[in-house]
């Protein structure tokens, strides 16, 4: 048998830069302008005990063991071909099959990573979602998902958002009129079969906003606390059952009973020492509005409304020291520009208005002491009523109107115009015709 200056070529598909553990890869071997060929294929993978004789072979579910060098060649009709170029694959324990690429895996499959924008909402407005592959590669199509509680194993069902029962091919996904807090969730899959990347982690969209099912109250009524103050999270709406979760800024999804304890709907907390979103969650699966609540070591606090103030109606500021009580020459300050520098200990708006919405600090300095305290910093949040809504959805409309029927009445105008420069301009050549032909006749 003869060697013919013949090399084939080794492919693969999908022909991704990256594949993970568990994934289905098919190599193949072509030899090119010789398909007449009653051709039989070796193949030369180092760490296999069967050597396929067909011209592609197919890894169901790619593991560390199919790790190695791959190369065929061609032997038919007293022919023989020579080894095609080696594609190395690397395949990683419990994580990813990359091809002459380097890959730490942390687990049996990539992980999405769900994003969301705004994650605190404007009731009513649009919400978007975008999905992230770790160790990012092509091919993948997304799943969109919202959370909905199950009270008894603590965890999350999944229920597809409209239009994702076959993945995206964008990783982007946007939920329109979204009035209240919610839960999502994404995941990645590609190939066939599919192969599916871990769900992520579930992200949240808060919002201040009670809605119709669900509320959750605080005691005391404010957003910063000491962090030796006690706390009391009360839980009201449509259902018998109810837990409280919370999400710090720097840690991760927990209920009270981690943190609290719950009796009945109220979850009580003896020491607040961390600062994070809190919110309800029904056995019904609603979720209440969320509260943004923070812990202090320090020795001042502001005392702020935890909930959104309605406009037009009255609220009060004011400043907590730790040991003592507040006695005068007291500072406020909305967006680091001072407000009121008198002698009232307290900073009282009987009406308040959008203009009023913000971040407020305060400074104090009491008898006993000759240096100036300043607390943090809270958003005070303002809404606006529907009959302000209302107000204004009108005003818009009679703007409107009238702008239509000032339009209106000029384009009129402007054709009287017209249809008088014309009537003006016949009037003046008869005229003058006319006198022209008295000129002749006499």
């Amino acid at each position: 048998m003869s060697t013919v200056s013949i090399r084939p070529t080794v492919t693969l598909d999908p022909n991704w830069s990256l594949i993970y553990t568990g994934e289905t890869i098919t190599v193949r071997c072509w030899i090119q302008n010789h398909e007449r060929t009653q051709w039989m294929y070796e193949w030369r993978p180092t760490n296999l005990n069967t050597y396929p004789t067909q011209s592609e072979y197919r890894i169901d579910r790619a593991a560390e063991s199919h790790s190695g060098d791959y190369s065929c060649r061609g032997r038919g009709d007293y022919l023989l071909t020579e080894w095609s170029r080696v594609i190395k694959l690397t395949v990683s324990l419990g994580g990813s099959v990359t091809l002459n690429c380097s890959v730490n895996p942390s687990s049996d499959k990539p992980q999405s990573v769900l994003s969301v924008s705004p994650s605190w909402l404007s009731p009513g407005a649009s919400v978007t979602l975008k999905c992230e592959v770790e160790h990012p590669s092509a091919g993948w199509r997304f799943y969109w998902y919202k959370t909905v509680p199950k009270l008894s194993d603590r965890l999350y069902r999944y229920e597809l958002l409209p239009g994702s029962d076959s993945g995206t091919e964008e990783d982007s996904y946007m939920v329109h009129g979204q009035t209240h807090t919610a839960g999502y969730v994404c995941r990645a899959g590609r190939g066939e079969p599919v192969f599916y990347t871990e769900h992520s982690k579930p992200t949240f969209v808060w919002s201040g906003d009670f809605p119709p099912s669900a509320s959750l109250t605080v005691s005391p009524d404010r957003v910063q606390h000491f962090t030796s103050d006690s706390v009391s999270l009360s839980c009201e709406g449509n259902s018998t059952e109810w837990r409280v979760r919370r999400f710090p800024e720097d840690s991760y999804l927990s209920l009270c009973s981690d943190w609290g304890t719950m009796t009945g709907s109220t979850c009580n907390i003896s020491g607040l020492n961390s600062s994070a979103v809190y919110w309800c969650e029904s056995g019904s699966g609603q979720f209440s509005n969320s509260v943004n609540i923070t812990g202090h070591n320090d020795d001042i606090i502001l005392v702020s409304p935890v909930l959104p103030v309605t406009e037009g109606t009255s609220v009060t500021l004011g400043c907590k020291l730790r040991r003592e009580n507040v006695v005068s020459n007291v500072f406020f300050y909305q967006n680091d520009k001072l407000i009121q520098n008198d002698t009232r200990v307290e900073l009282i708006i009987s009406a308040v208005l959008k203009s009023d919405q913000g971040f407020y600090r305060c400074e104090v300095q009491t008898d006993s002491l000759i240096r100036t305290l300043t607390s943090p910093q809270s958003w005070m949040a303002v809404k606006l009523t529907s009959t302000t809504e209302n107000s204004s959805f009108l005003v818009s409309l009679v703007v409107w109107l009238v702008c239509g029927i000032l339009l209106i009445f000029l384009l009129l105008l402007l054709c009287c115009c017209r249809k008088s420069k014309g009537e003006m301009f016949d009037f003046l050549y008869l005229m003058t015709v006319k006198t022209v032909d008295q000129r002749i006749i006499f």
